[in-house]
C-alpha cells in the first residue's frame, strides 16, 4: 500500500485523541473507530484488566454478572488491532488531579491534543432497575451520580484538553449525550436534566471556543447494545437479533463511527455548537452500523 492509499484508508493517522470512559459501552466503540482510522487513542477509565471499578455492585446484581465487563487495557488492544495506537491510561475522572496528569501526559508524549470525547459517565453506578418513575420516587443518588460523576466530569476534562487546543487553534471536544428533539425524556427527571446539561455545556464551550478555532459539538446515539444492554435482555452481540425487544438498537460502533467522520471532517467548525444525532450523521457522511444498516433515529 503507497501513502496515498494509507491516508485515504486511514483518515485520521494524525489525530491525537482522548477518549474517556472507554472501558466499555460508548467510549469503547468510540475508541476502536477512531483506531480503525487510524488515530492514536488514549484510552481512559478507571477499569482495569487487573483491578475493574467496584462501583457497579448494584447494576451487576441487576444483570446477574459476576464482574464488570471491559476494560481500558481491552481496548486500547482493539485500538492497535484496528490500526490505530491504543493507549491504556487508568484515570478517575471525578478526581481533578489524576485528570490534570492524564492531559500533562499526553501533551508531553504526543505534543497535543486534537480530540477530547467525553464520555465518562456516572449514571450506571445508581441505577435501581427502575426505568419510568416520577421524580419524587427516583432516589436523590442518582443526582450525585449523574451531576458530580457525569456532567462534572465532562466539564473537568474540557477545561484541561481546552488550553492544549486554543494554543493550536484547533481542535474538536465531542461530548457524547442523549437527544430527542428536545424531547421530555420520560421517566427520569435526572436523567433528562444531565443529558439537557451535557448537551448545553457542549454549545457553551462552542461559543468561547470559536474565536480560537476549535470546535465543541453533542452527539447523541439512538440505543445501544451496551454490554449491560445485553446482559439485561440475557444475550449477546452474536445473537442478539434473536431478541425482537432489540430490533431497535445499534451497536455502540455506531456512535465511533459518527465521531470518527467528525473528526475527519475539515469543515467540522461549521458545526460547531450544535446536538447531532448518529443516524443524521450517518445518511450525511454515508457510514453504515457494523452490521451493514443505516439505524434510524430513535425517538421517544
Amino acid at each position: 500500500m503507497n501513502d496515498e492509499e494509507n491516508t485515504a484508508g486511514r483518515p485520521l493517522n494524525d489525530c491525537v485523541a482522548v477518549v474517556t470512559g472507554a472501558s466499555r459501552g460508548a467510549g469503547r466503540g468510540i475508541a476502536v473507530e477512531l483506531g480503525a482510522a487510524g488515530a492514536t487513542v488514549y484510552v481512559t477509565g478507571r477499569s482495569t484488566r487487573e483491578r475493574p471499578a467496584d462501583t457497579y455492585g448494584q447494576l451487576l446484581a441487576l444483570s446477574d454478572m459476576a464482574t464488570v465487563p471491559g476494560s481500558i487495557d481491552d481496548t486500547a488492544d482493539e485500538v492497535t488491532r484496528m490500526g490505530g495506537r491504543g493507549i491504556a491510561v487508568r484515570c478517575d475522572h471525578t478526581n481533578e488531579e489524576e485528570v490534570a496528569a492524564l492531559f500533562a501526559r499526553v501533551e508531553r508524549e504526543a505534543g497535543r491534543v486534537d480530540l477530547l470525547v467525553n464520555n465518562a459517565w456516572g449514571g450506571h453506578e445508581t441505577f435501581n432497575g427502575v426505568f419510568e418513575a416520577p421524580f419524587w420516587e427516583h432516589p436523590l443518588a442518582n443526582w450525585d451520580s449523574m451531576f458530580d460523576r457525569g456532567v462534572r466530569n465532562h466539564l473537568v476534562a474540557s477545561r484541561c484538553a481546552a488550553p492544549l487546543m486554543v494554543r493550536r487553534k484547533k481542535g474538536l471536544i465531542v461530548t457524547t449525550t442523549f437527544w430527542d428533539r428536545g424531547h421530555y425524556l420520560r421517566g427520569s427527571l435526572f436523567y433528562d436534566l444531565a443529558k439537557a446539561s451535557m448537551t448545553r455545556l457542549a454549545f457553551g464551550m462552542a461559543q468561547d471556543l470559536k474565536p480560537h478555532g476549535v470546535a465543541s459539538v453533542a452527539v447523541s446515539p439512538g440505543w445501544m447494545r451496551t454490554e449491560f444492554v445485553l446482559a439485561g435482555h440475557k444475550t449477546d452481540e452474536a445473537h442478539w437479533q434473536e431478541r425482537p425487544a432489540l430490533s431497535r438498537t445499534e451497536s455502540p460502533r455506531y456512535l465511533g463511527r459518527a465521531v470518527a467522520a467528525l473528526a475527519g471532517d475539515p469543515k467540522v467548525m461549521d458545526r460547531s455548537g450544535e446536538v447531532l444525532r448518529v443516524a443524521d450523521l450517518a445518511r450525511e457522511y454515508g457510514f453504515t452500523d457494523i452490521d451493514g444498516r443505516q439505524v434510524a433515529a430513535f425517538e421517544m
